[in-house]
């Protein structure tokens, strides 16, 4: 029961940590803001609305209790009522009286003047209105065979203050709010900047030296960061120039075997000699291939339904069939993706006799798939194959000239761009390779 609560609440928090950061700061102040302007209007504001109402009531009441005494002047008395307590007076000699109207209830005014009413006047001998008029309240007071209609102004009831009162209330917050808005953008920039390098590092591009800046823990990340960063750049290094090396040595001596192997009269083991040199030589090939995949190319954008089409016109094969849109345009390497492209349609096209190429587009994905009509890989063995020098002798055939790295180069080229590849079946009873790029 906890746990659903808690994820319930976990999802209607904000992600983002900005926002997160802007809750903390925001919600305390305007809970003490609804807490405060709750106080005030209970205990100041609706009690000095209530006191303000009950000595307009208990005016009138006055006024009608001294229209009955026949010591003063009717008119005169109307004159005084006008002139020293703002009170507009008229008889009206009516048998009607208007009882009916809206009970505005979410009117403070208007409840307090109902109370007020009921208590002094009684039950059906009042009717107001205080929506007739911006500044007015008209109010009407059965008397014997009328009524007496009274203009109250409505600052005789409520006090202005309420409106200053909200002024200044909401003005600070706002202006509290908004600059810590202004403070948490600064806090929060150089997690943003430290994210946005660790996402394009992770991606294979090449980023400039990185600054880190913020608070002192958001600055340890980050110098931790760039360590991290240059060993792991110094290891690709290494690896890329022992690799190089190896290159070098191992094809000196291949090349002075190769040119022995032209004086060898026996032509069957010259033969045999030579296919093993020339398997060596395209595995020696395979191994730089895996080693230069996390080069330092630059991205560049470019429109990969073209690039797919000019990979496939190179091999100038009918098997191959392509479904594509024109103008997709992606962000990357586009050397890697012409290498991941190789890769893949060299594996389907050496274990099968006919492969359909397809490409999509979606509002935030590219996906291309290759169907073949081979042998397929079985379901178990369909993580395993992106493992470097992994071989599936029994189902895919077992060749001597493949070391196991094409689909391993493949998968580190497409996780570099942010996406993904699986394998299934293909329709064909083949393989199906599924390839998807953020777009």
């Amino acid at each position: 029961m906890f746990y659903g609560l808690s994820k319930f609440f976990k999802n209607l928090l904000p992600k983002q940590l900005f926002y997160r950061a802007l809750l903390i700061v925001a919600a305390p102040i305007i809970i003490l803001q609804i807490t405060v302007s709750i106080v005030f209007f209970d205990s100041l504001w609706i009690k000095t609305n209530e006191g303000m109402t009950r000595a307009l009531v208990a005016e009138i009441k006055t006024f009608t209790e001294a229209y009955d005494n026949e010591k003063y002047d009717k008119n005169e008395l109307k004159n005084l009522f006008s002139i020293y307590l703002d009170l507009n007076v008229k008889y009206v000699q009516n048998n009607s009286f208007e009882k009916e109207y809206n009970e505005r209830w979410f009117s403070p005014i208007d409840r307090t003047l109902r109370r007020e009413l009921k208590s002094k006047i009684g039950n059906d001998q009042y009717w107001f209105n205080t929506t007739t008029y911006k500044e007015l309240i008209i109010l009407k007071i059965k008397y014997k065979k009328g009524y007496f209609e009274f203009l109250v102004p409505k600052d005789r009831v409520t006090s202005s203050s309420a409106r200053m009162f909200a002024l200044w209330i909401t003005f600070p917050a706002m202006l509290l709010i908004s600059i810590a808005i202004i403070f948490l953008k600064n806090q929060t920039r150089p997690i943003i900047n430290l994210a946005k390098a660790s996402e394009k590092f992770g991606r294979g591009e090449n980023i400039d030296e990185f600054r880190p800046s913020g608070a002192s823990e958001i600055r340890r990340a980050g110098y931790e960061f760039e360590k991290m960063r240059k060993r792991i750049m110094r290891h690709l290094n290494q690896r890329s120039e022992m690799l190089s090396g190896i290159s070098h040595d191992l094809r000196t001596p291949l090349t002075r075997i190769k040119l022995q192997l032209t004086f060898i009269k026996d032509k069957i083991i010259s033969k045999k000699l030579s296919d093993d040199v020339i398997e060596m030589e395209k595995m020696l090939n395979e191994y730089l291939q895996f080693s230069s995949s996390q080069s330092a190319e630059e991205t560049e954008t470019f429109d990969i339904s073209e690039l797919l089409k000019t990979t496939i016109e190179k091999y100038g094969k009918e098997e191959i069939t392509i479904e594509t849109i024109n103008r997709v345009y992606f962000n990357g390497r586009k050397s890697l993706i012409r290498r991941c492209f190789n890769n893949l349609i060299d594996n389907a096209i050496k274990y099968s006799s006919n492969v359909n190429i397809k490409l999509t587009k979606t509002p935030n994905n590219i996906t291309i798939t290759i169907d073949d009509d081979g042998p397929g890989i079985p379901e178990n063995e369909r993580v395993n194959v992106f493992k470097p020098f992994y071989k599936i002798d029994k189902s895919r055939g077992n060749s001597k000239s493949s070391v196991g790295l094409g689909l391993s180069i493949a998968s580190d080229t497409i996780q570099s761009h942010g996406g993904n590849i699986i394998l299934e079946s293909s329709p064909t009873s083949g393989l199906r390779v599924k390839i998807f790029l953020p777009f």
